[in-house]
């Protein structure tokens, strides 16, 4: 149909999984990638309803569109990646991963958002752009080590949080039953693509682990492609004979655990917050052992005995 008028545009949307429609009415920001001006009139009817709340409109080329939205997702991904590296340097060097966020966060250039450490980000964004821009950047000869790195490093942490599992009982958990809350990347979906559960619970079973489950959403989607875990209906259920409980994803059912009742169920109290839910003092008042993320000791570091 030559003789009809037909523009492309490039509409990148932002949305968070879990809370889409919020993020649809209130975005950040509004990009659209046409040179056409009939396209971009027809673009800001579409979004006038949205007017009311001020979003803010960049009208840019198509090219330019969809760079920004890969780019804002790598970005992110990378700041994940940062946090939890540092994260690591902290459980050794005897600080609190939580105040190094809390310091950074404050600093308005960064910002606090995305600094939360945890056992590696997942579901169907971040790790596909990622990779997407990584392909484009390769087809168009310009490495993007950075965002190389990152997407390396988080594979490889995925893995180590199941290590890290097994060292926290000793570094032997053959015959002995782990319990893990949550599964899905994260709460609020029951989305499990590139979810950290589907690294850790492989470490988890070759090294001879009995392993218990339950996630609030995510149990049938799990099932489908988790093999060798039984599926409990509640977190009690879960810890009730484990030798470690571990939180993988921070669902709001976790964060009120009756830590107490926990602890006494449990074969071995031992809990793994790879979240950093719980505060390590409020885990061993109710009588549980803590192991949590970039954690490190009390008393003399390496920091501070780099400065002396």
């Amino acid at each position: 149909r030559p003789d009809v008028a037909i523009a492309v545009v490039s509409n990148p949307e932002f949305l968070r999984e879990g809370a889409a429609i919020e993020d649809f009415k209130r975005p950040d920001r509004i990009v659209v990638g046409t040179d056409d001006i009939g396209a971009q009139n027809v673009m800001r009817e579409l979004y006038r309803p949205l007017y009311l709340n001020r979003s803010p409109i960049l009208f840019t080329g198509r090219r330019t569109a969809e760079l920004i939205k890969y780019a804002a997702n790598a970005f992110l991904a990378t700041k994940i990646t940062f946090i939890n590296e540092l994260a690591d340097l902290a459980e050794k060097a005897g600080a609190d991963i939580k105040d190094v966020s809390r310091g950074l966060g404050l600093d308005n250039r960064i910002g606090s958002k995305f600094l939360h450490a945890g056992p590696g980000y997942g579901g169907s964004c971040f790790p596909k752009d990622t990779l997407a821009l990584l392909r484009t950047a390769e087809e168009h000869d310009v490495p993007l080590r950075i965002v190389d790195a990152t997407v390396a490093a988080n594979d490889l942490r995925k893995v180590a949080m199941g290590h890290k599992i097994i060292a926290a009982l000793g570094g032997d958990v053959k015959g002995k039953r782990i319990g893990l809350l949550g599964l899905t990347f994260k709460p609020n979906t029951d989305d499990m693509r590139d979810a950290p559960s589907l690294s850790i619970v492989p470490v988890l079973r070759d090294a001879g682990a009995e392993i218990v489950a339950y996630d609030p959403e995510g149990h049938e989607t799990a099932k489908a492609v988790l093999d060798g875990i039984g599926f409990k209906d509640n977190a009690l259920a879960v810890a009730d004979g484990a030798d470690a409980l571990v939180i993988i994803t921070e669902w709001d059912a976790f964060r009120a655990l009756d830590l107490r009742r926990i602890a006494t169920t449990m074969r071995n109290p031992l809990l793994v917050d790879l979240r950093n839910i719980y505060a390590p003092d409020d885990a061993e008042r109710a009588g549980l052992s803590y192991v949590g993320i970039g954690r490190g000791a009390s008393g003399d570091s390496s920091l501070e005995q780099a400065k002396g």
